[in-house]
């Protein structure tokens, strides 16, 4: 049996890849600071799904003090702890330095020392900020990131390049493209609109509409996140696309969920927010090369999944 160390196991992401790991018989240590980004509840009972499996244990501790690495030796390391939330990070840069790079040099340092050489982490779409040409490809130059979030998982994905050529630590970073689902954060468009829409509750618009995202279902995520787990192409530092690749415009959106909750929006119209980007649309055609990645929910079935775990 795989002993995997999950960070960031209490969020939405985390939560969801270790229950998919501990149903399959790894053994997981998840670690988690329980922070108050959004509410904790959301979190603790994300803990309680995932303290029903034996093979689960649970640490509560910062990703940039933790010694759980030297004390339980894992197998690998799935990093997925993170200051996340573009608006945040614009009001609180200082706080994405300390646990976004901070916390990640920690765990490289710790594995380091430990000799574990399989690590897999959360980047974002986010890196590619106002990059023009679409759909985005992982070669593509990155000149223009456009919050301190943003900067802080670029800063990761350089940091994961160091340590392999210094280390020969297999290094594993995955751009996610608005991951959605059920239990997902409350802070982020699908979980907000659905639940305002269907208790006919204003929503905030930003901009004229023709934003468009490229969604993507938690279920593809952790595919994808369990891929690189796995790494049975014994991958030595990559940076991967994970999304849907088919962006929907805003408009079209704010459209699914009201026929989702067979109610109409109430919007505020509102101008475009500091550190927003206008498109993200991935090219996920390396992750279909190198990790069998095919991401198979549709954005009006997802939406409909998630509106009735609300």
């Amino acid at each position: 049996m795989v002993k995997i160390l999950v960070t960031g196991c209490a969020g939405f992401i985390g939560s969801h890849v270790c229950e998919y790991l501990l149903k399959r018989g790894d053994i997981v240590l998840g670690i988690d600071n329980i922070n108050d980004y959004y509410d904790i509840s959301i979190k603790k009972q994300n803990i309680i799904i995932l303290q029903k499996y034996q093979n689960f244990e649970f640490r509560k501790e910062d990703i940039c003090i933790t010694k759980a690495i030297s004390e339980w030796k894992p197998n690998k390391i799935c990093h997925l702890a993170s200051m996340a939330g573009v608006r945040y990070s614009i009001e609180n840069p200082k706080l994405y330095i300390k646990t976004n790079i901070e916390g990640f040099i920690h765990i490289l340092e710790e594995a380091r020392k430990n000799n574990i050489f399989n690590i897999v982490y959360a980047s974002s779409s986010s890196v590619y900020g106002l990059n023009k040409k679409v759909p985005f490809l992982e070669t593509d130059p990155i000149t223009s990131p456009n919050s301190p979030y943003a900067v802080s998982k670029l800063a990761m994905e350089f940091y994961a390049k160091t340590y392999n050529q210094l280390y020969n630590i297999s290094l594993i970073g995955l751009r996610f493209f608005t991951v959605y689902g059920p239990r997902g954060r409350p802070d982020m468009a699908p979980y907000k609109f659905l639940k305002a829409i269907s208790s006919k509750e204003e929503i905030n618009k930003y901009g004229d509409g023709t934003s468009s995202r490229d969604y993507t279902y938690i279920d593809d995520i952790v595919s994808g996140v369990v891929a690189s787990l796995d790494n049975e192409k014994n991958i030595q530092c990559e940076i991967y696309n994970l999304g849907n690749s088919n962006p929907i415009s805003l408009n079209r959106f704010i459209e699914i969920c009201e026929n989702i909750t067979k109610k109409k929006a109430i919007i505020k119209h509102c101008e475009n927010q500091l550190g927003d980007v206008p498109l993200t649309y991935a090219d996920i055609s390396k992750a279909k090369r190198d990790l069998n990645f095919d991401p198979k929910t549709n954005l009006i079935d997802g939406l409909e999944k998630t509106y009735k775990s609300l």
